[in-house]
């Protein structure tokens, strides 16, 4: 869907504007008469408007990962689950930027007519949740029942109850918080620097040749690393040895289980994300900061504003978005009255648990939206 026609443009935080501007989603259940069972989901870094069911339309789009298994959140969505369609509509968008329909670095850039590159301008979270509020308004909903949303989604869903705190019901942020950590800031810089300094990377201007696969395979292994926890990495591989090696070659190819599970991530992700998407979005999600932009530096202040029901759910493991940051949100809130649940849930899935974890993380919604 056109949101932002071509006589039109959509003015950005950090300066500047983009038009026109496209944006991909797709929605799951029926809209009520009174449009009031409306909830949004807004992905993580490496997820897209697919949130649950089999693509039929992979093949035709190009997409033929999508063929392999079913959406990212299949699990939780769907008739009869947490997110119920039977009741609820769901709305799924990509985000601005992104590389799976919405307009992103690797789409036409209508003044030059190549792909935008490094021309795209830069983007926020703040950026996102604009453009995706617009698909809400184009699609003739007043207020959202929830916006629910894991890692960089929560990001989305917190920042959408503080910018559109009347529109907003219910709010869930799961393995998430109001910023990232400077640990987290420095693994983006690294993956980053995987991208910007691979010999493909021609300056962003790639997409005639074979574009720096290298680099975002290394991106992506890096981020997938602290996806993960300690105890989960030594369950799943421990220092098995990968079938048919033995071990102790004095080489450098791929000897143990873990190098050759990072290694299909990386090839994986480089067959279908675009490197440039990865280096904004990651910047995105580095400039966000829900104390400096709504509450002078205080994330109580902040919270002040946020008129919907919170749940905020932090997991043991994660070292990303680990449970004190996630318990800070949820202190503010309580120290702002608001209504907040708050959550720290055992597993050992780090970061991804909030993905893995379905039946744990399902019960939680299914409550708090049953409320």
């Amino acid at each position: 869907m056109c949101l932002v026609p071509a006589d039109s443009s959509l003015v950005l935080e950090l300066g500047g504007s983009i038009g026109p501007v496209n944006v991909e989603f797709e929605t799951y259940g029926s809209l009520s008469p009174c449009r009031d069972n409306a909830v949004l989901i807004a992905h993580a870094l490496s997820g897209d408007a697919h949130v649950a069911g089999w693509d039929r339309h992979a093949a035709q789009t190009g997409r033929t990962w999508r063929e392999r298994k079913p959406g990212w959140w299949d699990a939780i969505v769907g008739p009869g689950k947490a997110i119920d369609t039977n009741r609820l509509f769901v709305i799924c968008p990509n985000v601005l930027g992104g590389c799976s329909g919405t307009t992103g670095p690797s789409s036409t850039d209508p003044l030059t007519g190549r792909p935008y590159g490094l021309r795209f301008p830069m983007v926020t979270v703040g950026d996102w949740v604009n453009l995706h509020m617009r698909l809400v308004d184009a699609l003739g909903i007043e207020r959202l029942q929830a916006v629910v949303g894991g890692s960089l989604g929560g990001q989305q869903a917190l920042e959408m109850a503080l910018a559109h705190p009347d529109r907003v019901e219910r709010s869930v942020v799961l393995a998430a918080s109001a910023r990232l950590s400077v640990q987290g800031l420095a693994f983006n810089a690294v993956g980053r620097y995987c991208i910007l300094h691979d010999p493909s990377f021609a300056n962003g201007d790639y997409y005639d040749d074979k574009g720096p696969g290298a680099g975002l395979a290394a991106a992506r292994m890096l981020a997938h690393i602290t996806y993960l926890s300690d105890e989960g990495m030594h369950e799943k591989f421990g220092r098995r040895l990968q079938d048919g090696a033995n071990g102790r070659q004095a080489g450098f190819g791929i000897e143990f289980a873990v190098e050759s599970y990072l290694d299909y991530q990386g090839r994986a992700f480089v067959e279908r994300f675009d490197a440039n998407s990865y280096l904004y979005i990651t910047r995105a999600m580095d400039y966000y900061d829900a104390a400096a932009a709504w509450g002078g530096g205080s994330l109580t202040e902040a919270c002040r504003r946020i008129c919907a029901k919170m749940l905020v759910v932090s997991f043991d493991s994660d070292w990303l978005y680990p449970p004190d940051v996630c318990k800070e949100l949820a202190l503010a809130l309580t120290q702002a009255n608001r209504p907040v649940t708050y959550a720290n849930v055992p597993s050992h899935y780090g970061h991804d648990s909030f993905l893995v974890e379905t039946e744990k993380v399902g019960r939680l919604l299914r409550g708090f939206l049953a409320r």
